[in-house]
């Protein structure tokens, strides 16, 4: 009995880290829509079956990060730019409500893990630009996790890697030093207060990078998987 269940909780940190890895290089720009996920070559890379690499592309596409094909098929999903402005539309209600819940309740760690987090932005301003875009979403991500709301945490967290997709898709250089002063601000926002003002600022920001990125496809190119996603399978979970 202890056996299967060392067995099957060493699948599961293997599946969370197959999801881990393709969400970060989604956001990171090293897989771009439209790349395929072949299921015997993620379960190579990660040394995982092929049945564990399935769950986790499985998982992908109910996020919406992965659009399952025929004869067991997963590419990178390819939003529209409809499907884009919808997804930042979204975002904004969402964050807005986010925002509600925190305004005037930012504990003192609270901030110095945003701080963290927009002190890594800051040093990784004139680096690859898909890091710039996975740290301001785990910027947004952590506002979520504060609130203590599991639905609201799920959504939000969902809606922001769709939003990182979408600016894969059709995202220009995203402008780290704007996302470090934004982010800057909307802490303060927040721990002062109050509620309303707070929102109209996320809600303020959020339209800011929707008009700055959302502009140009990318060029859609053939990259190897096994080569893309080394780095990431090589990461602690």
């Amino acid at each position: 009995m202890a056996a299967k269940k060392t067995t099957a909780r060493g699948e599961a940190d293997r599946l969370s880290l197959i999801c881990k890895a393709i969400r970060r290089a989604i956001l990171e720009r090293a897989l771009l829509p439209g790349d395929r996920l072949p299921e015997d070559a993620l379960g190579e890379r990660f040394g995982a079956s092929r049945t564990i690499a399935r769950h986790a592309l499985g998982q992908l596409a109910a996020e919406g990060l992965v659009d399952l094909r025929r004869n067991r098929m997963a590419i990178v999903a390819a939003p529209s730019f409809s499907d884009a402005r919808d997804i930042f539309d979204l975002r904004i209600v969402l964050e807005r409500q986010v925002v509600r819940h925190l305004a005037g309740k930012l504990s003192e760690r609270d901030v110095r893990q945003l701080q963290a987090i927009i002190a890594a932005e800051h040093e990784a301003r004139h680096g690859a630009d898909g890091t710039a875009i996975r740290l301001a979403t785990e910027f947004h991500v952590a506002l979520a996790e504060m609130t203590g709301k599991p639905i609201l945490i799920r959504y939000v967290t969902e809606i922001c890697y769709r939003a990182g997709l979408a600016l894969s898709a059709f995202g220009r250089p995203h402008s780290s030093d704007c996302a470090v002063s934004e982010h800057l601000d909307l802490i303060e926002a927040i721990r002062s207060g109050p509620a309303e003002r707070a929102a109209d600022m996320m809600e303020a920001h959020l339209e800011a990078v929707a008009s700055r990125a959302l502009l140009q496809p990318s060029d859609a190119r053939g990259r190897d998987l096994m080569n893309i996603l080394a780095p990431y399978a090589a990461e602690p979970g």
